[in-house]
C-alpha cells in the first residue's frame, strides 16, 4: 500500500513535478503538469498533509471552483504514485479568513520553496505572482495508491 510519505519521496525525486487532473463540466478530465509540495497545510493549525501548489489557469481554477475533486500523479523511474482529494483555494479571487494579501505573497513563497523552487529576485517574484493573480491550491488527500 502507498503512503502520502511513499508519494511524497517520489515528487522529491522527480523535482517535485506531479500531472494534477481535474474535472471537466463535460464529465472528462483535463491534466496539466505542476511542480508541488506535499507538505503541511500552512493554513492549518494541524499542519495536515496537503499537496500543494500554485496555479493561475484559468481553465483549472474554473474546474476546481466548481468540481473540487483532484488528483496528483508523481512518478520517479517506473515508480509512481496518486493522491486524490478536495483541493481549497486560496487567492486574490478566493478568499481565506485570515489571509491578506501580505500574507498570500508569503503563502505562494512557500509553496513555491516547499515544491524546491529557488529564485533571485523575489520582490520580481511577487510581482508578478500578484499580476497574474496566482492562487495557493491545497489538495487534502482522501485517497492515496500505487504500485
Amino acid at each position: 500500500m502507498t503512503s502520502f510519505e511513499d508519494a511524497a519521496a517520489l515528487g522529491r525525486a522527480e523535482s517535485g513535478l506531479a500531472v494534477i487532473s481535474t474535472l471537466r463540466a463535460d464529465g472528462g478530465i483535463q491534466a496539466s503538469v505542476v511542480n508541488v509540495a506535499f507538505m503541511g497545510h500552512p493554513l492549518d493549525e494541524a499542519a495536515s498533509p496537503v499537496v500543494a501548489f500554485v496555479t493561475y489557469g484559468a481553465v483549472k481554477l474554473g474546474h476546481l471552483r466548481a468540481r473540487p475533486a483532484a488528483s496528483a500523479t508523481v512518478r520517479s523511474g517506473w515508480r509512481w504514485a496518486t493522491v486524490e482529494g478536495t483541493a481549497r483555494l486560496v487567492g486574490p479571487d478566493d478568499p481565506w479568513e485570515g489571509v491578506d494579501g501580505e500574507r498570500l505573497r508569503l503563502l505562494l513563497r512557500e509553496i513555491f520553496t516547499a515544491a524546491g523552487g529557488t529564485h533571485d529576485d523575489w520582490p520580481t517574484y511577487d510581482r508578478v505572482m500578484l499580476e497574474q493573480r496566482r492562487t495557493a491550491v491545497f489538495l487534502t488527500p482522501t485517497r492515496v495508491y500505487g504500485p
